[in-house]
C-alpha cells in the first residue's frame, strides 16, 4: 500500500470520531511490512480524557505491546501532526517514523476560533534540591 493510503485511513478515522462527538482526528500504526498493527481516534469528549488523542493511543499501545526493535520499524500515519503532549509520548515510544496528512499550521489556519490559551510558567527554581533524585538516573 501506498503512504497515501494509509493517510486516507487516517483521515478516514479523523471523520469518525468527529460523528461521533469527538474532535476530529486519527491515527494508526502500520508495521515494516505495512500490516495495520492498530488504529485509534480522537475520544477526548466521550471518554472524558484530554489525553485521548488518538496519536498518544498509540504511542502508549505501542510501548506497552511492541518490542524496541518491532516500534522502530513502524510509521504512523495521522490526520493531523502531532501536537507537542503527543509529540513527547512518541519520542518516548520508540515508534520508528511519522507520516501527517495536515500540518499544525495548517490546522490553525482552519479553525475559526482561537487555539489553547498558554498556562504561565516560571523556573527553573530549587536546582540543588530539584536534581538529587534526578542525579544518576539518565547514565
Amino acid at each position: 500500500m501506498t503512504p497515501e493510503t494509509f493517510l486516507r485511513r487516517a483521515i478516514a478515522l479523523a471523520a469518525a470520531a468527529r460523528e461521533a462527538g469527538n474532535p476530529p482526528f486519527g491515527s494508526l500504526l502500520v508495521g515494516p511490512d505495512d500490516q495495520v498493527l492498530a488504529e485509534a481516534q480522537n475520544t477526548t469528549i466521550t471518554d472524558g480524557d484530554i489525553s485521548h488523542h488518538p496519536e498518544l493511543k498509540l504511542a502508549v499501545w505501542a510501548a506497552r505491546e511492541l518490542t524496541p526493535e518491532i516500534a522502530a520499524g513502524t510509521t504512523m500515519y495521522t490526520s493531523c501532526q502531532p501536537c507537542e503532549m503527543c509529540t513527547g509520548a512518541l519520542a518516548r515510544s520508540g515508534l520508528g517514523n511519522v507520516v501527517y496528512a495536515l500540518s499544525g499550521k495548517q490546522l490553525n489556519g482552519l479553525k475559526t476560533t482561537g487555539s489553547f490559551p498558554a498556562v504561565p510558567q516560571s523556573g527553573p527554581s530549587l536546582y540543588d534540591e530539584a536534581r538529587v533524585p534526578i542525579d544518576g538516573y539518565y547514565n
